[in-house]
């Protein structure tokens, strides 16, 4: 598929690739044959140089001239192609958690990761059922209206205290100010989401209280933990897929996905009769 697009001012990609981040990890087709017969493979989406700087410091993730992806996982029989296909957003939930210190995601690596109590935020009561029922110790259900000053209380009146760690999944200005005014003193926020490319955040107050701010761009080293999580059964995804569809109805699915309809979640297309290639049906 072909598609025009960019990560900020860095990355700009104007060729053929393939579907990445919410997108492709919803509809990839993770199955290759070669010369030694048929392996079922999650594919991480993206090869860099392997010669720049970032390469050699073995930040390939950072690499401005990533290119078609050939970067496969042999999946145990156990785990499925769905499974395999959801290896990437949990990739990104094992980095950012990882970086000491991408939403339900990042929730799963931070339990599978060691995390005592986790708060979820959000503005659909929908994903917070979903969250609770994959753990989290908390949701919150967010209210436009409300200012940031009773929001911030309302997470500390909800957890013990203030949280030692926040991540932002959403990019949005309002949920990174909220994470960095939340996090206690030396505390660590970590922004995954991807929003505008300016935003306006607390600074003063992030440095006076000495908050640390980290960036996290895709997943560097991760896809091999991630698949580990998922094949111990530490990480079920599952719950995680909403839709299904099958690849005659591509532009249905990506409506579905787009606006959320029935509750979607992760949505997946599928290339060939589902559990076609499953050795334990899905």
């Amino acid at each position: 598929m072909s598609r025009n697009t960019a990560f900020g001012s860095q990355f700009n990609i104007r060729a053929h690739r393939v579907l990445s981040n919410e997108e492709q990890q919803q509809r990839r087709q993770i199955y290759r044959k070669d010369g030694n017969g048929g392996d079922r493979v999650a594919i991480e989406p993206g090869v860099p140089c392997r010669y720049c700087d970032h390469c050699k410091r073995g930040k390939y993730n950072l690499c401005a001239d990533m290119h078609a992806a050939d970067f496969c996982f042999k999946l145990p029989d156990h785990v499925s192609m769905e499974e395999g296909a959801l290896l990437e957003p949990l990739s990104v939930g094992v980095h950012a958690w990882t970086k000491r210190q991408i939403g339900l995601v990042t929730l799963l690596a931070a339990q599978a990761l060691g995390a005592s109590e986790i708060l979820i935020t959000d503005l659909v009561q929908q994903r917070l059922d979903v969250a609770k029922e994959l753990g989290a110790t908390h949701t919150l259900l967010l209210d436009r209206n409300q200012s940031a000053e009773d929001i911030v209380k309302r997470v500390h009146c909800t957890m013990s205290g203030a949280p030692d760690k926040a991540v932002d999944c959403c990019g949005a200005e309002s949920s990174a100010r909220l994470a960095i005014s939340a996090t206690r003193s030396g505390g660590v926020v970590v922004i995954v989401g991807m929003g505008a490319p300016e935003i306006k955040l607390p600074l003063i107050n992030a440095l006076s209280r000495e908050v640390d701010i980290r960036g996290v761009f895709r997943y560097c080293n991760d896809y091999s933990a991630a698949l580990d999580l998922v094949a111990s059964g530490k990480v079920n995804v599952k719950r995680l897929v909403t839709h299904h569809f099958d690849i005659t109805e591509t532009a249905k699915a990506f409506e579905t996905s787009r606006y959320g309809r029935g509750g979607a979640i992760k949505v997946m297309i599928h290339v060939q009769p589902r559990d076609a290639n499953n050795p334990v049906k899905f």
